[in-house]
């Protein structure tokens, strides 16, 4: 699983001109899964993500996590974070994992993100054609993959 973590002053996700998400200071989470995912990977990203103090204090010091600051969380799912581009030009998705089976862990780590926060958050729609708008705050942008915990 490869999370794109943004921290956000707002975010919105869009289909065909129609607004169908949108939060104020968080995160915006760009989520790719693969066939080699499991309820392990939901476990431990969603802990991350929930705890990872990258939100200023009262000194500007990036010190409070999401759930400290009780910010928004918006998640959208990217199987192109598992594009190969090694060979040629056109990339290629064959780690990126299946609808059958990115569905259901899709919809889990957003039901344990919901449990994690204690309220719920927004999503994209799995597998739309979306428009994604976002204030990068910081910048700050991390790249977290399960399979690299480092």
């Amino acid at each position: 699983m490869k999370a794109v973590i943004q921290r956000v002053s707002h975010a919105s996700v869009s289909i065909a001109a129609t607004k169908v998400a949108a939060i104020q200071q968080g995160l915006l989470v760009l989520l790719g899964i693969e066939e080699a995912d499991s309820q392990e990977d939901i476990d431990w990203l969603v802990a991350k993500i929930a705890n990872l103090r990258i939100f200023p204090d009262e000194n500007k010091v990036m010190n409070l996590s999401l759930k400290d600051c009780k910010g928004d969380l918006l998640i959208v799912s990217q199987f192109t974070l598992h594009a190969l581009t090694k060979k040629g030009n056109r990339p290629s998705y064959i780690k990126a994992a299946h609808p059958n089976t990115a569905i259901p862990l899709y919809e889990s780590f957003v039901q344990q993100a919901d449990n994690e926060l204690g309220k719920k958050v927004q999503t994209g729609v799995f597998g739309a054609d979306m428009q994604v708008e976002l204030l990068n705050d910081g910048p700050v942008t991390l790249i977290i993959d399960t399979k690299n915990k480092e």
